[in-house]
């Protein structure tokens, strides 16, 4: 057997091609898809910065532009070592199809730097982020590339990169030059939660549609969650808030698991003490990714890239997976997936509340207004509704007319394989970039 492809950006290009059939009139499409996926701009800088041991180190960053054919960039950045210029690419080609899918005035940008954030101070961690920002330039702004928090990064960072930005244009209203910013420096109500929050409004919409197959009402649902850092904790939250059961929750070290529903409370309390959710007292233990695979039924990867694969894909035993993290599944454990009945909620439906709170920050910071969080709620609400609802209409649509559409692409690529039945994933990316192509063609191509 071939070993699984799990470079990143190829994982993007499988799921963009498997939208690709959908995505018509087919006449004059090649070029404009090309130009769809290839990033438009990639920026890669050395960081030198002396840390506390009085050494200079030198760290890598990275800073991708996908798209700005629909508005300017948007997309957070993150600390971590495993960064890469691949990993930023489909981030931020992810972020694309999340602004579009989500309807909101933005392009998908993408950054990092690789480092081990757990092990910096607070004052390295700023130095990083200042030299970082400042290497970036102008390839930032308000109008140009917005960054937002990310893995391992968080409001206090955006407050370090607004000052950064600040102490290099004077005399410009800055604000919304970053989001997730906090409240004190123009950043949004309801911004930290976002993340999870939408989640949830597309999760009760696609219940109240029976677009989830034959899961029941709310009440009493049986949830796992892999990731316990923002998303996911607050995913819990929202859910057990709802009237879910959690049965299992995990984070980098481990997990724990508990039939009979954990006390969030209990679990929280001792993450905070602890530093980890494992150990908990009265609950079983798991490791860092067997939670994937306790009975359940609503499991929500909210942690890293590339957690569920073909190695553990038939070992799912949730009936349905929707994605708080980027890219936790592979094209090939999604067919896996699709095949045993799993219903997968994809990530630029699913996790892209942040990039719309993200959009309410950055509208309040250019008006210089202020919203209250009901208002934030109310509207988050409505744009996560509404994306649900166009990925429901086009997958519907696409299933209508999936005869047309297989007879079309046949005939345009003898030689590919037949297209798939369609899935959520397929019709959420399909929306997307037939929002994209429809904003390039109306534009045209410069000069």
């Amino acid at each position: 057997m071939p070993t699984e492809d799990l470079d990143l950006h190829h994982m993007a290009q499988t799921q963009f091609d498997r939208a690709v059939p959908f995505v018509h009139p087919l006449d004059g499409w090649r070029g404009v898809a090309e130009w769809l996926f290839i990033p438009e701009q990639t920026i890669r800088v050395s960081i030198p910065v002396v840390l506390d041991d009085g050494y200079v180190h030198t760290f890598i960053g990275y800073r991708v532009l996908h798209s700005n054919v629909r508005g300017p960039g948007k997309g957070g950045f993150r600390f971590h070592p495993q960064v890469d210029e691949s990993e930023v690419k489909a981030l931020a080609t992810w972020m694309t199809w999340k602004t579009a899918l989500a309807d909101i005035p933005f392009g998908g940008a993408k950054g990092g730097v690789a480092c081990d954030p757990k092990k910096l101070s607070e004052r390295e961690k700023r130095q990083i982020t200042r030299r970082y920002i400042a290497s970036l330039g102008d390839n930032l702004g308000p109008h140009t590339d917005i960054p937002a928090p990310d893995l391992y990064t968080d409001a206090q960072t955006m407050a370090w990169v607004y000052d950064t930005y600040s102490m290099m244009h004077p005399g410009q209203n800055n604000l919304p030059t970053v989001t997730g910013k906090p409240l004190d420096l123009g950043g949004s109500e309801g911004r930290a939660a976002a993340t999870a929050q939408g989640l949830f409004y597309v999760f009760e919409r696609l219940l109240s549609v029976g677009a989830l197959g034959e899961l029941g009402p709310m009440e009493g649902l049986e949830t796992s969650v892999q990731g316990f850092g923002s998303a996911g904790r607050n995913a819990a939250r929202i859910f057990a808030a709802a009237g879910a059961r959690i049965v299992a929750v995990s984070d980098s070290r481990g997990g724990v698991h508990d039939p009979d529903g954990l006390d969030l409370a209990e679990v929280e309390a001792h993450k905070d003490k602890t530093g980890s959710v494992v150990d908990l007292p009265g609950t079983a233990p798991l490791g860092p990714k067997k939670v994937l695979e306790v009975p359940c039924d609503v499991l929500i990867p909210a942690a890293l890239e590339l957690q569920i694969t073909t190695d553990n894909a038939a070992r799912v035993q949730a009936r349905v997976v929707v994605e708080a993290a980027n890219g936790p599944i592979t094209p090939e454990a999604d067919d896996i997936l699709t095949e045993r009945g799993v219903v997968v909620v994809p990530d630029i439906l699913s996790a892209s509340g942040g990039v719309v709170v993200s959009y309410f920050e950055w509208v309040q910071n250019l008006a210089n207004e202020h919203w209250p969080e009901a208002e934030v709620q109310e509207r988050l609400k409505e744009k996560m509704t509404q994306a649900a609802d166009s990925v429901t209409a086009a997958l519907a649509e696409m299933a209508d007319r999936l005869d047309d559409y297989r007879a079309d692409w046949s005939e345009a690529r003898p030689q590919a394989p037949p297209i798939p039945r369609p899935t959520l994933r397929t019709a959420a990316h399909a929306a997307a970039v037939r929002r994209c192509r429809s904003a390039v063609e109306q534009r045209g191509v410069w000069p």
